[in-house]
Order: structure tokens, then C-alpha cells, then sequence
């Protein structure tokens, strides 16, 4: 592909979540980002300023709800109003990484579902479609009436350990039931068998290991999860791995959120290297020596394209 996309209805926006995503992905295109200023009122109120016409336009705007979620997620919303105000033909959200996933369903008496508030609030914004990347439950496609594209990161994240050469057998690791689906996809572009570490949960944020269930005896194994947050899972998981007889650890994940211990527990934990994507931006001091950083740009804007071409978009992970 030339690198300029001649057709001037497509146009690509950021917000501040993931600027770098956004030009790497525009540049993946062949498109400028569009032109718009986000600054804050002194009581810090958002205002968003489009500089540049875009009626009847296609418009794609990158913005992951991470965190600052709430900054985030207020920034799109309003950036969507604002394109629906000024006359867009079609406003596509593209959400490297969807925040209040895990609040997909009632655990207990009394809870919210915010995943579904989420996309209630999106979608009477006045946003037409969304592109996203692993969910953190498929399900919550179903929670928008509006076209969702869902796309996988395992094929990168597979592509890079297809690429390292091992002197044992490698085995796929589940760090619970709920990513087992995952975990076999990726064996399967890997060729590998699985294994899961059935792990009882005591309250949020506290994981607590079991038992490991397949051989990972004398094997490399490779950890696999949408998300990583404060790594207690993870860590766990891997020194688990090789108290019971794995030879190396290796983890990866698509969204890096790493708060809080993250960084620290993973540093002094038993990975060897943690491979992620840049679905979230990282600042500088949390991209410690053991992360491998991919990039799911060219992914993002092939989507774009397809869906603005009005292509398929399931071949890109087939």
C-alpha cells in the first residue's frame, strides 16, 4: 500500500490516552490526524475543539478507557457529541482497551454492571460502531446495539514466541478456568499442549495459586491473559510454575494495566519476560528490562481501512 490513503472521508482522531498508538496508526494508513485541541477549564471541565471540516466524513477516533479512566472515557464522549454536532457520516470508535470490563455481571446482590453503562453511555453519545481488542468477556459485544468488531491479540502475541527458539517443549498456562478459551487458541497457532492453574479467588485483587492441572514438568511455559493489573495473579502463577518443576516462565498478556505492585512484584518474580502490547501506554519507568513491547498498530489500522472500504475485517485473524 502507497503510504498516503487518497480517499479524504476517512479521517482519524486521537484523544490523550495513547497518542503514539494513534500516530503509528495513522501512519499505518497513510492518513494526518485529524485536528482537534482538548484542554481544560480552570475548574476541569473538558472542552474539545474540531479545527478541520468533517461532514459526511468517516471518522475514526483512537482513545483506550484507560487510566485516568474516567478522563478518558469523559474526552471521548465528548469528542463524539462533538463530530455527531458538526455533521459526521459515520463515528467509529476504536478502543484499544475497553475499561470497567470486569464489571460485566452482577457477583453479588447490589452491583452495577458498568461494562453495559459503559456502552449505553457510547452509544447514546451518538458513536455508530466500535472497534475493540480482547474483551475481557466476549459477551460484552452484546452489550451494544451498534456494530462491534472484536479483534484478538493472541495472533501477535503468538507470532512473537513462534519467532524465539526453545531447546524443551513449550506449554501454554491459563492462570485460571475464565482464560482457558484463550490459552488453547494460542497452543494452537504454537502447536503446544495446555495447562491451567485452578486458583481460588478470597476477595478482589487477592489471588491465591492451588493446583496446576497438565504436565509442566522440565517445559518452557508460556502465561497467558487479557489483562495484567497488579500482577498478583500472574507472579503467582509463574512461581507456582516453577516450584512444581517448569524449567523458564515467560507471560503475556494484551493489556498492560500494571498498577500499583505491578511493576515491582514482576521484576522480583520468576518471569523471565513479560511480552505485552501497547493497546495501553506505558509511561518510560514502568518498561522495565523484562517487558517486550508489541504493537498492535498495523492490526488497528487494517480494521480501519476494511471498515471504511467496507471489507471483511474477521480475515485479519484467521
Amino acid at each position: 500500500m502507497s503510504n498516503q490513503y487518497l480517499d479524504p472521508n476517512l479521517k482519524v482522531f486521537t484523544l490523550n490516552s495513547n497518542k503514539e498508538l494513534a500516530e503509528e496508526i495513522a501512519k499505518v494508513i497513510g492518513v494526518e490526524l485529524g485536528k482537534c485541541s482538548v484542554t481544560r477549564f480552570s475548574d476541569g471541565e473538558i472542552q474539545i475543539n474540531i479545527e478541520e471540516s468533517i461532514r459526511g466524513c468517516d471518522v475514526f477516533i483512537i482513545q483506550s478507557t484507560s487510566s485516568p479512566v474516567n478522563e478518558h472515557l469523559m474526552e471521548l464522549l465528548i469528542l463524539i457529541d462533538a463530530l455527531k454536532r458538526a455533521s459526521a457520516k459515520t463515528i467509529n470508535l476504536v478502543i484499544p482497551y475497553y475499561g470497567y470490563a470486569r464489571q460485566d455481571r452482577k457477583a453479588r446482590a447490589r452491583e452495577p454492571i458498568t461494562a453495559k453503562l459503559v456502552a449505553n453511555l457510547l452509544e447514546t453519545a451518538g458513536a455508530t460502531r466500535v472497534i475493540t481488542l480482547d474483551l475481557h468477556a466476549p459477551q460484552i459485544q452484546g452489550f451494544f446495539d451498534i456494530p462491534i468488531d472484536h479483534l484478538m491479540g493472541v495472533p501477535i502475541l503468538a507470532e512473537y514466541f513462534k519467532n524465539k527458539h526453545y531447546d524443551k517443549e513449550i506449554v501454554i498456562v491459563s492462570p485460571d478456568h475464565g482464560g482457558v478459551t484463550r490459552a488453547r487458541k494460542m497452543a494452537e497457532r504454537l502447536k503446544a499442549p495446555i495447562a491451567i492453574i485452578d486458583k481460588r479467588r478470597p476477595k478482589p485483587n487477592v489471588a491465591e495459586v492451588m493446583n496446576i492441572v497438565g504436565n509442566i514438568e522440565g517445559k518452557v511455559a508460556i502465561l497467558i491473559d487479557d489483562i495484567i493489573d497488579t500482577a498478583g495473579t500472574i507472579t503467582l502463577a509463574a512461581n507456582a510454575l516453577v516450584e512444581n518443576g517448569a524449567a523458564e516462565v515467560y507471560a503475556c498478556c494484551t493489556h498492560p494495566v500494571l498498577s500499583g505492585p505491578a511493576i515491582n512484584r514482576i521484576e522480583n518474580s520468576k518471569i523471565k519476560e513479560l511480552v505485552i502490547t501497547n493497546s495501553i501506554a506505558l509511561p518510560e519507568e514502568k518498561l522495565i528490562d523484562k517487558i517486550v513491547n508489541l504493537s498492535v498498530a498495523s492490526l488497528l489500522g487494517d480494521a480501519i481501512i476494511r471498515v471504511h472500504e467496507e471489507q471483511s475485517v474477521s480475515v485479519l485473524f484467521e
